[in-house]
């Protein structure tokens, strides 16, 4: 075989077997279907700060996605290669939201189906699923937890704030006690009645309390 039967090989010829009009629809559908992506979960995003760069990776992973399945369907030769390439790619960002795993995968999952020609399958799918995102995410609980930070001087202030919040809260359970000369922490999570914090003014100038931090809770971080 010489190079010119090399560069006659029907695996080669076939580099351009994907038209531009079958481009321009795919990747203009995965730019749409991106940016819905990204309006979910900036609205659903519960963190400290969004991050604008992740939306944008959203985007960009719906579209490179689509790209790449379309080279893979094209050709044989290429989809060999590039199993062989993205083999050896390692990610190692780390993922501090469990939601955003989704979001990734909604992503690539758009570009891989948008490329394999199932539109109604990307659309009315990422439709459904950005509906059943805003309606649990969003979905605000009645029973929010919170953690109480307290301080007291002795055992005698420490019994007092446990009777006075169970009296104002709904519950109230110790999730950790320490104790220094002098000086009593306890970490309480606690149950609001009315959504109300008005009694923590009233807690922190108890005789025998130094200080009352109220703070929200969700299971990942305070603040």
């Amino acid at each position: 075989m010489t190079l010119q039967d090399i560069f006659k090989s029907s695996f080669l010829e076939n580099i351009g077997g994907v038209s531009l009009l079958d481009m321009a629809l795919a990747l203009t559908l995965a730019f749409g279907l991106g940016l819905f992506i990204l309006l979910v979960h900036k609205k659903t995003f519960s963190g400290v700060m969004w991050s604008s760069s992740f939306g944008v990776t959203l985007v960009a992973l719906a579209m490179i996605t689509t790209m790449t399945i379309l080279a893979v369907t094209s050709n044989v030769v290429l989809s060999l290669g590039m199993v062989g390439a993205l083999s050896i790619v390692r990610f190692r960002a780390a993922i501090k939201e469990p939601l955003d795993i989704a979001f990734l995968f909604w992503s690539i999952a758009v570009g891989i189906v948008l490329a394999a020609g199932l539109i109604p399958l990307a659309v009315v799918g990422s439709l459904v699923i950005g509906g059943v995102l805003l309606v649990f995410v969003n979905r605000k609980s009645h029973e929010s937890p919170y953690i109480l930070v307290l301080q007291c001087r002795d055992q005698v202030a420490e019994v007092r704030s446990k009777v006075f919040l169970e009296d104002h809260t709904r519950r109230c359970v110790t999730k950790s006690k320490t104790v220094r000369q002098g000086a009593v922490e306890l970490d309480l999570e606690v149950r609001l009645k009315d959504g109300g914090t008005g009694f923590v003014n009233d807690l922190a100038g108890m005789e025998g309390v130094d200080s009352a931090v109220l703070v929200s809770y969700n299971g990942d971080y305070m603040g």
